[in-house]
């Protein structure tokens, strides 16, 4: 069964919010938060993690380090590791978890090579992918899941299921938020965006899992490439791997250095989305993502 709620359709005040972001220097302001991110003093840096745990209550018991004197910088706040017991797999072996902390944007089936933004909103899966038309006929009529992570949310990401990496791609782009009201009134806000693409041989076929970068985003990063950006390229980049880097389901495979959204790609016949799952629902990490296809 395919969830058909979704992101309800643009308000005045949305476009409100959103306009302002076609006029910002979004790199350049990137840029900044990337180095201030990095600023080692001590009493600024622990001044600024217990503000922003106040200011987004941060539930910070899950953490293994859970004073701001134990991070040596914001980034390394940000990208805390958790308890191993505070998120567990609780898929089965024939299904598929979910591969982060954060909120279900849209999900369902791809038509044609088209995926919904939002109500009233599409974009293509060959626009999404970069171009690469080959690629993007794997997953015409497949299926799709973005996920949006706010800023308060554990920001690694893990795999939805075992997978053989065959393949990264950079796609240089813009950095316009990714929040509700930008979801909702920016044409083609993800395929616009900078992203990294990783793609995966797997038991149900080709997965693509797509790290999308937005204004505060000041870096993605995977477990075996380390930073993938920046620095910031003005081509797409492209990395093959021949060299069978497998990824166990549930492992970490990457992080956000500030919160952005992940969009999921599976081929045709491949899954079901749970069922359970619709348009701004909260997920966490480990539970049911979707079950595997018999059909």
């Amino acid at each position: 069964m395919t969830p058909q709620k979704h992101i309800a359709k643009a308000s005045f005040i949305d476009y409100l919010k959103t306009w302002p972001l076609f006029l910002l220097p979004q790199h350049f302001l990137s840029s900044l938060i990337h180095r201030f991110m990095r600023i080692k003093q001590t009493g600024f840096k622990n001044l600024q993690i217990n503000q922003f745990i106040t200011l987004f209550n941060v539930n910070m018991s899950e953490a293994k380090k859970q004073n701001s004197a134990d991070f040596i910088d914001f980034n390394h706040f940000f990208t805390r590791a958790l308890k191993p017991e505070a998120r567990i797999d609780h898929s089965q072996e024939n299904e598929l978890c979910c591969p982060v902390d954060g909120a279900i944007s849209e999900l369902g089936d791809i038509k044609d090579e088209q995926l919904i933004q939002a109500k009233g909103h599409y974009f293509s899966v060959h626009d999404l992918l970069g171009g690469d038309t080959q690629l993007a006929k794997t997953f015409y009529n497949g299926k799709f899941a973005t996920i949006y992570l706010s800023p308060r949310d554990y920001h690694r990401i893990h795999m939805p299921i075992k997978g053989e990496l065959t393949q990264m791609i950079h796609v240089p782009g813009d950095l316009f938020g990714v929040n509700k009201a930008s979801v909702k009134t920016i044409p083609n806000l993800f395929a616009r965006n900078e992203r990294v693409i990783s793609l995966f041989k797997t038991s149900v076929g080709t997965m693509a899992m797509i790290q999308v970068g937005a204004i505060f985003v000041s870096s993605i990063e995977t477990i075996w490439h380390g930073v993938v950006t920046p620095p910031r390229s003005k081509k797409i980049q492209n990395w093959q791997y021949k060299d069978q880097v497998a990824l166990h389901k549930a492992q970490e495979m990457g992080r956000f250095n500030m919160g952005s959204t992940v969009i999921l790609l599976f081929t045709e016949n491949s899954i079901e989305w749970n069922a359970e799952l619709y348009a701004e629902k909260p997920v966490q990490m480990g539970q049911l993502l979707a079950t595997i296809s018999h059909s």
